[in-house]
């Protein structure tokens, strides 16, 4: 049996765009393989941080993303994502650039989710900066026509000094949770209609088990949907019996 090469390296499904990054990354994290389950293939672009992808998303920032998408495909990877949701505002650019399936952000789950929901029911996005995260963010990612409710946590203390702004590199874990819980909380109340929420930043899926038990709603993230595309690029036989008649 003769096998068709081409790829460096076998068996490594997804590909992620790695932003600059040092502070904890606790499981559920896109670039925490344990909360995963399989291996990824990560490829980091030095000294482009998440200030910069969220303050300052300028064309030729993305340039240097577009040559590590194309070197993760050369290295055999089925499908390529990204660090951070903010991502999604170059998510033609660079699916264009590549001839794998690239999904950048885990707003590309929000016309799912919200036609998933009946009409009275709307889609809630946490997110790390809803004062950055613009309609052209959604409109990338073909969510432009989706009504959404944004809350973010630029106005917290511990997740915005770690985060968003990269002033030190150690976290507190537990107020970042409560940061979180008290984010969601905000976009509870003044939303009862939420039907779903989707998770923007790959830093909130560790949090998510205690989001949906607050909500008791559909939670999606970066990391379910990764694992999702795992599942759709290596499928398995299914296995069961059938009672005859």
């Amino acid at each position: 049996m003769i096998l068709k090469g081409g790829p460096n390296l076998y068996g490594v499904t997804i590909g992620v765009l790695s932003l600059e990054s040092h502070f904890p990354k606790p499981p559920g994290h896109i670039k925490n393989q344990e909360g995963l389950g399989f291996p990824v293939l990560y490829e980091t672009i030095q000294g482009a941080t998440i200030a910069e992808l969220i303050e300052q998303p300028s064309a030729d920032f993305i340039d240097p993303f577009i040559q590590a998408a194309k070197r993760l495909e050369k290295e055999g990877v089925g499908a390529i994502t990204g660090s951070c949701g903010f991502l999604a505002l170059f998510q033609k650019e660079l699916a264009n650039a590549v001839n794998i399936p690239v999904f950048s952000s885990s707003l590309i789950q929000v016309p799912l989710a919200y036609h998933m929901l009946g009409n009275n029911k709307i889609v809630g996005v946490l997110t790390a900066n809803a004062s950055k995260l613009t309609e052209e963010h959604f409109s990338a990612v073909g969510a432009g026509d989706i009504p959404v409710v944004v809350q973010g946590l630029e106005n917290s203390t511990e997740f915005r000094e770690v985060i968003l702004e990269g002033k030190r590199n150690n976290m507190d874990i537990s107020i970042i949770e409560e940061e979180v819980m008290e984010a969601v909380t905000m976009l509870q109340k003044e939303n009862p209609n939420m039907g779903a929420l989707v998770l923007e930043c790959t830093d909130l899926p560790p949090y998510s088990a205690q989001i949906q038990q607050q909500l008791n709603i559909p939670i999606f993230d970066l990391t379910t949907l990764t694992k999702m595309v795992h599942e759709v690029l290596l499928r398995k036989p299914y296995s069961g019996s059938m009672k005859l008649a």
